[in-house]
């Protein structure tokens, strides 16, 4: 008999990895398409770029070239978002207006981002829109109708798939099995110390330290919440779990890429030391984007999609096999069965379209001619990258509106010093293993 944490998992039509994989790679099909059938300048067109700027003037008249361009936007986003939340149950209406605020304020913050001050003094696009909903999101109430369009988890998802169109599928066969050997050793080392120092050093209950555990080791939110209803920890913990998620994800954001460039990290490794290191994949965008080089989004992206987030699956089984024949013993649940195929109902179904976006684009270069494959390059992969950032700003505008300093000091001391024990472990081993290990072939990542 399966465990009860199966059923807790909705079909696959109404889950938020399949509708970002939809639609990421549905943007990937049309752009492609519309460069092969003559419309690059329409796809051009509704991939808003904001240009960076040191004078007002400048900025509205980059604006007033291509008035239609932020409704195109808008308009595409809305009708492919609102299609998802019709599907998945939310609450359409309320997510469409919400959604319409947000994207108001991801126009704000893309624009203030992309001023030349700012961006000299690493104030970028990223750590603005993280800013901003974190300074309104805990000194204004937000309306629940704003709230239910605050969806971190979908916005980052349709950015990592899209982020395989942007990547090489010869740089993911060069380098993923070196991401997963590093992964693996962090991983593991990482929940394997939350684990012990919560259960042993602090006295809390094995699914706790397990849901901890996998917040810090894996995916960070995703992974609390999989690897919670695994192993049956209660609502309580998987909030903390993600609670302490949030708090050093968003500390991380700021020191990783400050410490890589006090050190005089090379991008490639920097971009390797943050996927080792973050604890969210959205944070970990973030922190990558404001090295300011294309190359530490690559190898973060390798390190922390390819490499971490393929864990959660095998996480998932290993916990639930714990708590079905040590945990719960003596209780029904000892004489249930946890089944490979848990890895399957786990596994998160957005590393499937990241690499299906990759291959297909490396299939497409290799199909045409050189002249042919720098302007695709140009006219269908720039965009794609635009509409990436796009993604990614909603998503880190959304940890912001949703981070609530008051509520992360609501948890007590133990999982904090637990979690802490994780992060102390895991960012100078990732140091060493991007800077001394692997470092060559993070180097080596164009």
């Amino acid at each position: 008999m399966a465990t009860s944490s199966n059923a807790a998992i909705p079909p696959w039509h109404r889950r938020e990895d399949t509708w970002a994989v939809f639609i990421a790679l549905g943007l990937v099909l049309g752009v492609t398409l519309a460069f092969f059938l003559g419309g690059g300048r329409a796809v051009s067109a509704t991939a808003l770029s904001i240009p960076t700027w040191s004078e007002g003037h400048k900025l509205v008249g980059a604006l007033s070239a291509n008035p239609f361009a932020p409704l195109a936007l808008f308009g595409l986003f809305l009708a492919a978002f609102s299609g998802a939340a019709l599907v998945l149950g939310w609450n359409a209406a309320r997510y469409a207006a919400g959604f319409g605020l947000l994207f108001a304020f991801s126009i704000l913050v893309t624009a203030l981002g992309s001023n030349a001050f700012l961006k000299q003094w690493q104030l970028e696009t990223p750590l603005l829109a993280l800013a901003v909903g974190i300074l309104l999101g805990n000194t204004v109430k937000l309306p629940g109708w704003f709230q239910s369009a605050l969806r971190t988890e979908f916005y980052v998802k349709v950015g990592i798939v899209l982020m395989g169109a942007t990547l090489p599928f010869s740089i993911i066969l060069q380098a993923g099995p070196l991401a997963i050997a590093q992964a693996t050793i962090v991983a593991v080392t990482t929940f394997v110390a939350i684990y012990f120092a919560a259960t042993r050093l602090f006295g809390l209950d094995p699914r706790f330290g397990a849901t901890l555990g996998a917040g810090g080791s894996i995916c960070g939110v995703s992974a609390a919440i999989a690897i919670g209803g695994a192993c049956r920890a209660e609502k309580s913990h998987v909030s903390v779990a993600i609670s302490m998620v949030i708090l050093w994800a968003v500390a991380m954001i700021f020191a990783l890429p400050y410490a890589s460039r006090l050190l005089g990290l090379a991008p490639g490794v920097a971009g390797a030391w943050i996927g080792t290191s973050e604890f969210a994949d959205a944070a970990g965008f973030a922190a990558a984007g404001t090295i300011g080089d294309e190359r530490a989004i690559k190898t973060f992206t390798l390190m922390k999609v390819v490499g971490r987030d393929m864990f959660v699956g095998v996480w998932a089984v290993v916990v639930a096999y714990l708590s079905v024949t040590r945990w719960d013993r003596g209780n029904a649940g000892a004489a249930e069965k946890v089944g490979l195929g848990e890895i399957w109902r786990r596994f998160p179904r957005f590393i499937l379209g990241f690499l299906a976006a990759s291959l297909f684009v490396t299939v497409v270069l290799a199909s045409i001619d050189s002249t042919s494959g720098t302007q695709y390059a140009k006219e269908a992969i720039g965009p794609l990258k635009t509409l990436r950032g796009w993604a990614f700003t909603w998503t880190f505008l959304s940890i912001g509106f949703t981070t609530r300093f008051r509520e992360l000091t609501r948890f007590g001391w133990r999982p904090f010093a637990a979690f802490t024990v994780g992060v102390l472990v895991n960012v100078p081993l990732g140091y060493w293993l991007s800077t001394s290990v692997f470092e060559s072939y993070w180097l080596a990542v164009k």
